[in-house]
């Protein structure tokens, strides 16, 4: 094809040298989800939400050249290369692939037990527009390296994954969890799985303070980031430890749990109970926030798989389970909805409070699903719900989409590629139908989904998986 000369016209924006990522050659099985596969693109006429909290920018024209964003600019006077293949996005937006930082390989298919699904669930996160994301621990070991690595080889389809080893913990009702001897077993856990390909560490609810210090150490020793699903330790103490990230808003906060012992796990019920009634203005809540932004530590949003434990409407996607596990979480989905006086029900809105106070105060919010629990939290379907609660919440659309978008990226160390919409980056896109800015329920409605410039169908990415989710 041959190149094309750009001149500047009107606001029109030309990155003046394209770091130009190494896009994998896609295999036969990747192929069949493809829609678009040209070296140049244009969308034309569209709305351009650039996932940084700025207001959208209307008629719009980006070209994607290389898997990268090479030019963005006012339809009118932004020139078309030659070739390009031209789609005509009016009345659609565009913002920035989704980067989720708490999701999952696996649906819980028992009581505490929890069913490998890699191949729907990295479907069904492309198709809902997560084109990057962290796993939350896992419990598959190697299988969600593996999987990470055919994906950036173009082997199999689905979102770039931060692979998370295996929970970091100490003694565990899971068995699928190993239980750590010491802090020593700690530093050898980390360095083994970090020696195997893991990029990421997330502590778990029983991990005590020594354990916890060797974990963080060793991890950062080698550039690496933990987080954690905490209990035994409190937030306040995980900061002072040097952990990264902290997760599920402050439902796993025990620092205001009346006679806490060091080192124990009160149990979730008690954590609920010492911030209940908390005041997201008071002078403890606010000592606490100000300490983890003072300590760089973010705060990982999962108001989805809490929404399914409290009465409230049917979760997005249900109906592309397992018929067995359908029926299964529609027993459940009714047993819900009759108990009307669950202490989850009773914090949730107190735990929103509590994360939009984080944000306000300018920490560093992030945003994940985790497909745990009874079920109901479906992967692609639930990272669109959990925009919707957070404007819910007290954000606005905007400030959801960037939470979603460019404050995971950031996190990740990878904003400079993905994350937000600008000449230069990498071109990971989520077209919509419609303008999620203005009702952020349009999020839902994908049409087509970008990585690294290959543009994927989601209707047939979701159709492939239909009736097969949580086993397949």
């Amino acid at each position: 094809m041959p190149t094309t000369t750009f001149r500047a016209l009107g606001a029109l924006l030309l990155a003046p040298a394209l770091a130009t990522a190494q896009r994998p050659t896609l295999s036969a099985a990747v192929k069949p989800y493809v829609a678009v596969d040209t070296a140049v693109v244009a969308l034309t006429h569209v709305r351009v939400i650039d996932g940084t909290g700025a207001a959208p920018k209307d008629d719009q024209t980006l070209i994607i050249r290389d898997g990268n964003i090479l030019a963005l600019g006012p339809a009118r006077s932004t020139k078309v290369p030659d070739g390009a293949q031209v789609i005509d996005l009016a009345g659609k937006s565009v913002i920035p692939g989704l980067v989720m930082m708490h999701e999952h390989l696996y649906y819980p298919t028992g009581p505490g037990v929890y069913g490998a699904d890699y191949v729907s669930f990295s479907r069904l996160y492309l198709a809902g527009g997560v084109t990057s994301m962290r796993t939350g621990g896992n419990v598959g070991g190697y299988a969600d390296l593996n999987l990470a690595a055919a994906i950036k080889s173009g082997n199999q389809v689905g979102p770039w994954i931060d692979a998370t080893a295996p929970y970091v913990n100490g003694p565990s009702p899971f068995t699928q969890m190993y239980a750590l001897k010491d802090s020593a077993d700690a530093r050898r856990f980390v360095a083994f799985w970090a020696d195997a390909g893991a990029t990421s560490f997330k502590a778990y609810m029983n991990i005590n303070r020594a354990e916890l210090a060797a974990a963080v150490d060793e991890a950062h020793r080698r550039g690496l980031k933990i987080t954690g699903h905490l209990c035994s330790v409190t937030y306040r103490e995980a900061a002072d430890l040097g952990i990264d990230d902290l997760e599920h808003g402050f439902f796993a906060s025990t620092d205001f749990v009346k006679d806490k012992e060091p080192d124990v796990c009160p149990g979730q019920s008690a954590a609920i109970a010492g911030l209940s009634s908390f005041d997201p203005k008071s002078p403890e809540f606010s000592s606490l926030v100000q300490h983890l932004i003072a300590h760089h530590v973010a705060i990982t949003s999962t108001l989805t798989v809490f929404e399914t434990f409290a009465p409230g409407p049917v979760p997005p996607g249900i109906d592309v389970l397992d018929p067995l596990l359908k029926s299964q979480y529609d027993q459940q989905y009714a047993r819900v909805q009759q108990n009307t006086t669950s202490w989850i029900a009773k914090f949730l809105p107190v735990d929103r409070a509590l994360e939009v106070a984080f944000f306000r105060a300018g920490g560093l919010l992030l945003a994940g699903t985790d497909p745990t629990g009874a079920g109901g939290v479906i992967a692609g379907y639930s990272d669109q719900r959990q925009a919707e609660l957070l404007v819910e919440s007290g954000l606005t659309p905007l400030e959801a989409i960037k939470v979603c978008t460019l404050n995971g990226a950031t996190y990740l160390g990878r904003a400079d590629r993905i994350g937000s919409i600008a000449v230069g980056k990498q071109a990971d896109l989520v077209v919509i139908d419609g303008n999620p800015a203005a009702t952020i329920a349009d999020i839902r409605r994908v049409t087509l989904v970008f990585k690294q410039g290959v543009g994927y169908d989601p209707a047939k990415l979701i159709e492939s998986v239909k009736g097969k989710v949580g086993l397949f």
